[in-house]
């Protein structure tokens, strides 16, 4: 390996290099070749969540089952957290990835198994291809069993953190409702099929990139929890696969962007899809997402909802472990789908 990649971390090698190393290099086959980005007006769906607790909550759930059934992603407005959480979370993980790298290595761990930790790419251990991103993930449900892992610095970190997580998970379990709602299940079916729940997020961070058309921040790949919540800062990079292109999904501020994952689509039989997207860099500008997974507990047993079985409607999956499901999906690369592995047996 050249003595310029023997840094840990992408963002403490980004700054001192005017080329790509060829480490992150993507075959001529697998660039984010911009002649496939659809460049259009058509965005994802805008979904306004004000409306959910009132006389139009129908309509509202309707247009959620849609969005879910074509899109596989939507945005969300009035959600009810305060801007102040959304942009003291968004400052925080910028802080983080400021701080000195030897403050930020105490979190540095490439172990996929452990509950915290600061890492770069994907999984080091296993790919073939570096991904332009470092990233510091975080179990965070239930908050007491994890806060203690957190980094401690900058000092504010783990309560500005917790309350963005404790907000975060308030508006999945509405969107969980209303999704069960809009499959005509039970309002609290999804609920409970998660086991004791999990809940996990990332803060990543995209340094700008020297050649952007040669790597990607992450390729495209699907999400293998059960619905995802993304906070985005102003800068573009985010790209939804929809008909074979790729849409690009421009920041609103004050805004999530939402999208649905592996399990739900088992557990809605395929109604729900969980669709490709990725991440693209720039030469410009750093950028930070911050997606929180949303998951069943290791232990909850994913099966499709029995009443959305029928004999025109058969299971398209077997019975699994989260657990199990989440485990191959770290085994694999990131740009290979496990859905497939988990299909019930056609014979």
């Amino acid at each position: 390996m050249a003595a310029a990649t023997t840094k840990l971390l992408l963002s403490d090698l980004a700054s001192t290099v005017k080329s790509v190393p060829s480490s992150y290099i993507r075959p001529i086959s697998d660039r984010p070749n911009l002649t496939e980005v659809q460049i259009s007006d058509g965005s994802i769906p805008l979904v306004d969540l004000q409306v959910l607790n009132g006389p139009s909550r129908l309509d509202t759930i309707k247009q959620i089952g849609q969005a879910c059934q074509h899109d596989g992603f939507f945005q969300v407005r009035n959600h009810g957290i305060p801007e102040t959480i959304i942009n003291n979370m968004l400052t925080i993980a910028r802080a983080f990835f400021k701080s000195p790298e030897s403050e930020r290595l105490k979190s540095y761990s490439d172990d996929p198994s452990k509950s915290t930790r600061l890492s770069t790419s994907f999984n080091v251990n296993t790919e073939k291809i570096s991904n332009w991103r470092d990233y510091l993930r975080l179990h965070c449900y239930p908050l007491q069993d994890y806060m203690h892992e957190w980094p401690s610095n900058p000092p504010s970190f783990r309560e500005v953190v917790a309350e963005y997580c404790t907000s975060v998970r308030g508006l999945v379990l509405r969107l969980l409702e209303a999704i069960s709602e809009s499959l005509g299940l039970q309002r609290d079916f999804i609920d409970k099929a998660l086991g004791k729940h999990g809940q996990h997020m990332a803060l990543n961070y995209y340094p700008p990139c020297p050649q952007p058309d040669l790597t990607y921040g992450l390729p495209g790949h699907t999400d293998p929890n059960l619905i995802t919540v993304l906070l985005q800062d102003d800068v573009p990079g985010l790209q939804v696969l929809r008909n074979g292109k790729w849409l690009p999904v421009s920041p609103i501020p004050n805004t999530f962007i939402v999208n649905i994952g592996d399990q739900m689509q088992v557990l809605s039989n395929d109604r729900y899809k969980s669709v490709l997207h990725r991440a693209l860099v720039n030469c410009d500008k750093e950028r930070i997402s911050i997606p929180t997974f949303y998951c069943p507990s290791p232990d909850a047993v994913i099966a499709p909802a029995k009443d959305l079985i029928d004999e025109r409607h058969p299971a398209v999956y077997k019975n699994f472990t989260y657990a199990e499901y989440y485990q191959k999906f770290w085994n694999r690369g990131l740009d290979e789908r496990c859905l497939d592995l988990f299909k019930a047996s056609t014979a």
